[in-house]
């Protein structure tokens, strides 16, 4: 539960009439529609447009989708306990293993740019849709904290036929929600993780950049959750002319004053609505592919919603001070090849930080970081672009990331 939900006051009963007309004046809702949803039940787990989108397409159809299923190379669907999940993997099976994480709102499929990037470089690399993403399935009878996201990540590599899990086995790369994600998984497993890089990464937002309205929407508890859920939907839902995506969706977890930019995504210019997602697909963007999973993925809303509430977003200090110990470690043991501990090599991780990013402060998480992690724990490289680097500015990404990776030890 997000940290500024004790601090609600449970409302009496003419609160949730306030609530009505407060965020029907922003949404355009009447009570009247909300009640509609009331006697609804939600299964235990809702199937991705997988099913039940594609088996009403021709091929032809399933081709021009924002995100066809074959998107990116190596796709398979994985069966587990929590329902399919996505998993892309290619690139060569001796190269260096990259596993990519997304963000809170956009499938894997904006990582695609960047990990084509890699593997023209030589490695391999797996990405897949975290769960109501994309293609993966929506278990609803679980919070979306960092023990599912770590079982799904664990899930995501046994599916492999290339061996993932071992000491030094793969580097990680976390955008946004993502970041937040892979440090308490490389806190918990440091010796599977060769690396950490974090990209525009979540973990250390301050609470205090979240407004009174989402701090109601996101609440649990006060509110019926049919309600909430039907509100959030119609709050998310693409107007007319107007563009969807991940930087807009993020606004959901902080609720900064736009910067002032000419055409970058973190004003609403061409770089931000009309960043493409792969380079082979050039009439497909970040806002085509969130208007079609926000329409046709019916887990998406409430494992968006579940995110916001319990993943590791906001003021995560204990997970990132426990990874600057472990970093201490390796650097004390720096030279001593002999008796050096596995993972992290370095002991120092990367942040690759937007300037113009209205959602993650570069001077915030720098400041934040210096505490946790140390000086020595991390190095910063801050780019020109907004919280959508990882679509807009993928090539100069993957060279900041593969220039770091070469000054790790034992890196030839």
């Amino acid at each position: 539960m997000p940290v500024w939900a004790p601090n609600i006051r449970p409302p009496g009963a003419g609160s949730y009439l306030a609530l009505g007309v407060a965020l029907g004046l922003t949404t355009g809702l009447t009570l009247n529609a909300l009640r509609q949803l009331k006697g609804s039940r939600k299964p235990l787990l809702i199937r991705s447009p997988r099913e039940t989108q594609l088996s009403k397409l021709s091929r032809e159809e399933i081709d021009a989708l924002p995100y066809p299923p074959d998107a990116l190379p190596g796709g398979r669907d994985v069966e587990t306990p929590y329902g399919i999940i996505k998993v892309f993997e290619w690139g060569p099976e001796d190269g260096e293993k990259v596993l990519l994480l997304h963000g809170i709102s956009t499938p894997c499929l904006a990582l695609g740019n960047l990990g084509q990037e890699l593997v023209r470089m030589g490695y391999r690399v797996m990405i897949f849709d975290f769960f109501g993403r994309g293609y993966s399935d929506t278990p609803t009878d679980l919070p979306y904290d960092i023990r599912l996201y770590t079982t799904q990540i664990l899930l995501a590599l046994a599916s492999s036929n290339v061996a993932w899990a071992g000491n030094d086995g793969f580097h990680l790369i976390g955008y946004s929600l993502g970041g937040g994600i892979a440090v308490p998984f490389a806190k918990d497993f440091p010796h599977m993780v060769r690396s950490v890089v974090l990209i525009a990464g979540g973990g250390l937002i301050r609470p205090e950049h979240v407004s009174w309205r989402s701090r109601l929407l996101y609440s649990t508890g006060i509110f019926p959750e049919w309600a909430l859920e039907f509100l959030v939907r119609r709050r998310l839902m693409p107007k007319r002319r107007e563009a969807m995506t991940e930087t807009r969706m993020a606004t959901q977890v902080v609720d900064r004053p736009k910067i002032k930019h000419k055409n970058s995504d973190a004003n609403g210019g061409d770089g931000w609505d009309g960043a493409t997602l792969l380079a082979h697909r050039p009439g497909h963007t970040v806002s085509s592919v969130m208007e079609w999973q926000l329409h046709q993925h019916r887990g998406f809303i409430p494992a968006f919603m579940s995110s916001i509430r319990h993943a590791p977003i906001y003021n995560q200090h204990k997970d990132w001070i426990a990874l600057g110990r472990l970093l201490a470690e390796r650097r004390k043991e720096a030279g001593w090849v002999d008796t050096s501990l596995p993972g992290l090599k370095g002991g120092s991780i990367l942040l690759i930080l937007g300037a113009m990013d209205p959602v993650v402060s570069k001077e915030e998480l720098i400041h934040d970081a210096t505490a946790v992690l140390g000086e020595d724990g991390f190095e910063a490289v801050v780019l020109n672009s907004g919280h959508e680097l990882v679509m807009t500015n993928a090539i100069e990404v993957a060279n900041t990331v593969a220039g770091f990776w070469l000054r790790l030890p034992g890196t030839e």
